[in-house]
């Protein structure tokens, strides 16, 4: 991937623009937001640190949205001005994206998002494929977090799945979770998981699923490792 647009110099964008930056794996990150000195000033600050951390990723900033375009994927994340990329404005965001012509992949890395996305699927039409966002992941950290610490154990040493519509309507796939390489119920008591499950009933366009990325789009939706019960559970949260 040559160029990534990542919409917003917040904290979350200007984060995402030194972690990727560190990477070293694209050529290029441009770090957008109508807040030009800021923006601009982050920018440089991440550029300058190339040396220390060893990466040969170019970190530039611009003003529109128009810097966006060529881009090979485009990141949502938080403007200096405003916080978070959510309800009208975030759809006057999108709106001025779709008329770029482009068919760049959109990434929304907020929390809060969700909304965001299901409208632009069914006000602007923008295909599902090219829709993709990190917020489970958040929850799935978050999830591993606390598992962790109920067994002292570290987050690396745990694997745990979540599918559905998060936060509340999310289902923990216990069943495949693994701590150690061992199922977790062996190490987690079963107040402790009930404790610390967050499914729930409710209704939403956009789910938590394991995904299968290829070039420019999502390629396809992996099945998700539930047990009877957990799927019943991720099914009546998307009804």
């Amino acid at each position: 991937m040559s160029i990534v647009a990542i919409i917003g110099a917040g904290p979350l964008g200007g984060a995402l623009a030194h972690t990727l930056a560190g990477r070293s794996r694209i050529a290029e990150v441009r770090l957008i937001d109508p807040e030009a000195r800021v923006a601009e000033g982050k920018a440089l600050d991440i550029q300058q640190s190339s040396p220390i951390e060893q990466f040969s990723t170019r970190v530039t900033a611009a003003t529109t949205l128009a810097a966006a375009a060529g881009a090979d994927a485009i990141v949502l994340a938080d403007l200096l001005s405003g916080g978070e990329i959510s309800g009208e404005p975030g759809l006057a965001v999108l709106r001025q994206i779709a008329r770029l012509e482009t068919s760049s992949p959109l990434l929304f890395a907020g929390g809060a998002q969700r909304e965001l996305m299901t409208r632009a699927i069914g006000e602007l039409h923008l295909a599902p494929a090219r829709l993709a966002g990190s917020a489970p992941l958040g929850l799935e950290s978050a999830v591993r977090a606390v598992a962790a610490a109920l067994i002292d154990a570290s987050p690396m040493d745990l694997s745990i799945g979540i599918a559905g519509v998060p936060p509340r309507d999310a289902v923990i796939g216990w069943d495949a979770a693994t701590a150690f390489h061992r199922p977790i119920a062996d190490v987690l008591a079963p107040h402790h998981l009930a404790a610390i499950d967050v499914a729930g009933a409710g209704r939403g366009l956009i789910a938590a699923l394991p995904v299968e990325i290829v070039k420019g789009k999502i390629g396809r939706i992996l099945e998700p490792a539930l047990s009877r019960h957990e799927r019943t559970a991720f099914e009546n949260g998307l009804r």
